[in-house]
């Protein structure tokens, strides 16, 4: 399969695409994605181990496509990603994978958390990504929004998207197949 941004356009030529993409998603064809046939489409289908690896940036990108519309199948559909939603989906699924990227460049023990001497380390690297950060003790306090002394994924993402983060080696325009 061919996956890039490209496929993500409107034309009738690329909702095609996205519709045979979708359908190699759904191995039993109900017209429905679960996040298990997502997780394994990634690894068997995109064939993108990076991704496939950065269960949190799928989690998100699934949970934000499913909630991006009403389900023509009722209640049903709301837990899944129908295909109406799956070129949000594609979207989402770049743009998290880009926050996972930074996330875990700031993330420097691996530990899935960011501490606040992780983001103090990091400033530099995070100020080419967000802009400048004056106080980055109060910055961190702003990101850390359940008080736990670290920051986690989710509240990293929502305070990336907050800040338009962009990461200055990413390639917008990549083609895996």
């Amino acid at each position: 399969a061919l996956v890039s941004t490209q496929s993500t356009g409107k034309t009738a030529e690329k909702k095609k695409e996205r519709k045979d993409l979708f359908n190699q998603f759904d191995p039993n064809g109900n017209g429905i994605l679960s996040l298990a046939e997502v997780d394994k489409a990634i690894r068997d289908v995109l064939n993108i181990d990076e991704v496939f690896d950065a269960k949190p940036a799928i989690m998100r990108a699934f949970q934000a496509a499913k909630a991006r519309g009403v389900s023509k199948r009722g209640d049903l559909g709301n837990d899944y990603i129908e295909f109406n939603e799956f070129r949000f989906f594609l979207l989402s699924l770049r743009q998290y994978f880009e926050y996972w990227e930074a996330f875990a460049r700031t993330d420097a023990d691996g530990d899935r958390r960011i501490s606040l001497i992780e983001f103090k380390e990091a400033q530099s690297k995070i100020e080419v990504w967000v802009g400048p950060i004056g106080d980055i003790d109060g910055e961190f306090a702003k990101i850390d929004t359940n008080g736990g002394g670290m920051i986690l994924f989710d509240e990293f993402c929502k305070w990336a998207i907050a800040k338009s983060l962009d990461l200055e080696d990413d390639d917008d325009n990549i083609v895996v197949e």
